[in-house]
């Protein structure tokens, strides 16, 4: 099966090993499907709170349980309620989800397993500067970050941990190579959103004047 650019690129970040692999809400189990072939030795958790999808994944793995080497379970639970293993290295993924809601299931997943290490690849649909500021405050640092276009859209692929040293920029850093086209037009399409967000007396103007010093260094 070929994943999408989006989902091949969440793939690609997990280089390391992992006992635990959990894949919350991201394209009914692809990325997940996807990682068994390449994490043999992890155990794959499929996690989401659709009863129905869910069903049908676990009957579709069980066809093919033959050929797939890795053990691998499904969950039909809350994401923010994920039951991680303690005293093993866990991963979590959460991907095709808005930015509030995503948010929302860190900060609950955090809040839950605050005496754990805990490492996240996030790929948030909309909200990423609002999502990295809420990253920020809840103390996690930075592995790596990819800005991916699929289809048109872009998204910001974040690979975080509370151990890691390296802060998260909450206008993005290492993701960025504004000799590139599809660059450009991603933060040509930012500084815009935000222009246009902050003709809203509410919000700040400061949003796209950071988006905008991007371009000097």
């Amino acid at each position: 099966m070929k994943l999408s650019s989006r989902l091949d690129t969440i793939k690609n970040k997990v280089t390391d090993h992992y006992d635990h692999i959990w894949d919350c809400c991201c394209d009914h189990g692809q990325l997940g499907v996807g990682l068994l072939a390449s994490h043999p030795k992890s155990v794959i958790h499929f996690v989401d709170v659709v009863d129905e999808l869910m069903i049908d994944l676990e009957s579709q793995l069980q066809k093919h349980a033959s050929a797939i080497q890795s053990q691998w379970q499904v969950h039909c639970m809350d994401v923010a309620k994920l039951p991680l293993i303690k005293g093993k290295k866990n991963l979590i993924i959460i991907a095709g989800v808005g930015g509030d809601l995503l948010i929302e299931l860190v900060r609950s997943i955090q809040l839950r397993n605050s005496d754990i290490e805990l490492e996240f690849i996030l790929c948030p649909v909309l909200h990423n500067y609002m999502v990295r500021c809420e990253l920020i405050e809840m103390g996690f640092g930075l592995i790596s970050e990819t800005l991916v276009k699929e289809n048109k859209r872009f998204y910001e692929v974040l690979h975080i941990s509370n151990q890691a040293a390296k802060p998260i920029a909450p206008v993005g850093n290492d993701m960025w190579n504004l000799s590139d086209s599809d660059h450009q037009e991603y933060l040509n399409k930012t500084v815009s959103h935000y222009q246009r967000m902050e003709a809203n007396p509410k919000c700040t103007s400061r949003v796209s004047e950071q988006y905008q010093e991007l371009v000097g260094k």
